[in-house]
Formats: C-alpha cells, structure tokens, sequence
C-alpha cells in the first residue's frame, strides 16, 4: 500500500509541513510517518481520507445485509416452491 517515497520522519515532516501538504494533496496518497524508524501514523488530505471512510461504510452496509441474510434469509428453491403453491403456478 505505501510506496517508499510515502515514508517519510515525523521529523521531516515538522520541519517542511507545506511541502507535505502539498504533496498529499496532489498525490491524494497517505504519507507513514516513521518515530525510530517504527510506523507511527498515518496522514492523508481531506478528501481521499473522506473517501476512505464513505468506502469503509460501504463495505460495513454490505456486512450487515450479508449477516442479516444468511441469519434470516432462506434458499431460493424453498421460497420458489411455497410462492408456486401459494400461487396455483405449476411447473
């Protein structure tokens, strides 16, 4: 996911925060910010972050109705046959 031009110091990053910004806002990628050479945190521009997070409720929905299915719902064929009977509909 990072890119070895993403990994930057929490250092570097103090002392040219506008160079940063300007670069995440351009690129629209996230920068890791390393503390000892340890992962530390994650920085990324507004707009890909809202996006992230518009994505992650997605796939939280698509979850819950999976779950919800598979708890609730029942095969196809048994709903199809009790419809067909209910219905009069012969095959």
């Amino acid at each position: 996911m990072f890119r070895s031009s993403d990994v930057h110091t929490v250092t570097e990053f103090s002392r040219k925060p506008a160079a940063h910004i300007k670069r995440l806002a351009e690129s629209k990628r996230p920068e890791l910010l390393t503390v000892n050479g340890k992962a530390t945190l994650v920085v990324q521009d507004a707009a890909a972050y809202e996006r992230m997070a518009e994505l992650a409720e997605y796939a939280e929905s698509l979850q819950n109705i999976r779950r919800a299915l598979s708890e609730q719902g029942r095969p196809l064929a048994e709903f199809a046959a009790e419809f067909e009977a209910k219905h009069g509909i012969a095959r």
